[in-house]
């Protein structure tokens, strides 16, 4: 009988811990998420967008353009986004990191062919990852509600806000040919759609909660430079 009131408590208790684990967690989602509602609208609306011409295009551009190029173009739109990195290192105050980006951008830009060939990582220069939101983050500002931008996808307040000040430092404000600067941002957009076919097979559950939480989870992780405290 003791045997049967010992497991009996064993499972009230494993269902009590279970309870108070899923509580904690919608708590955190709902401090995380406050504008849920509005949220998955918009994601509902980016969702359409990309099912039926986005992802299409993106699929399209794989299928005809063959993986050297393919490459190519990716290195050069990640070589003018060492440019937002750099400024981003200095902003940080990572020195180091500030020098090897810029050695990147010369590299690559000359030996490179504009940056068609990323001959800087070949050379031991690995690119960095660094931007304006997770900049702010290491100033101490918080993430701030979760939002998903019409269009742009998700982000945080704190995220959105570094994007503007990011884009200062990309190419498009300064190209005054309308026709040139529309064609290099759409053929940007659809190169880094496709780059991300592959990562949707790995979606399970809850679409919009799964791109939540891999959302924020990255960006905590990015911004601490990968010494995140384990939860668990």
């Amino acid at each position: 009988m003791q045997k049967i009131d010992t497991d009996w408590f064993g499972y009230v208790r494993g269902a009590l811990l279970a309870v108070v684990a899923l509580g904690a967690s919608s708590l955190h989602a709902a401090e995380e998420d406050p504008w849920e509602g509005v949220n998955r609208a918009v994601f509902r609306f980016n969702d359409t967008v990309d099912t039926y011409s986005l992802k299409p295009l993106a699929k399209g551009y794989q299928k005809v353009t063959p993986d050297v190029i393919e490459t190519g173009i990716g290195n050069v739109f990640s070589n003018l986004g060492d440019v937002v990195v750099l400024a981003n290192d200095l902003l940080q105050g990572k020195i180091r990191n500030a020098g090897i980006d810029t050695s990147r951008i010369l590299f690559n830009t000359t030996f490179g062919v504009l940056g068609f060939f990323d001959v800087a990582t070949r050379m031991g220069l690995p690119k960095n990852d660094e931007d304006l939101g997770q900049t702010l983050g290491v100033w101490g500002l918080g993430n701030g509600p979760y939002v998903v931008l019409p269009l742009l996808g998700p982000s945080t307040l704190r995220d959105a806000g570094g994007r503007v000040g990011d884009s200062f430092l990309g190419p498009y404000r300064y190209i005054n040919d309308v026709p040139v600067r529309n064609t290099t941002f759409g053929v940007d957009v659809v190169d880094t759609r496709a780059s991300l076919l592959s990562a949707e097979k790995m979606i399970t559950g809850d679409k919009y909660i799964f791109i939540r939480n891999a959302y924020l989870q990255n960006r905590e992780f990015r911004t601490m430079d990968g010494q995140v405290e384990d939860d668990f």
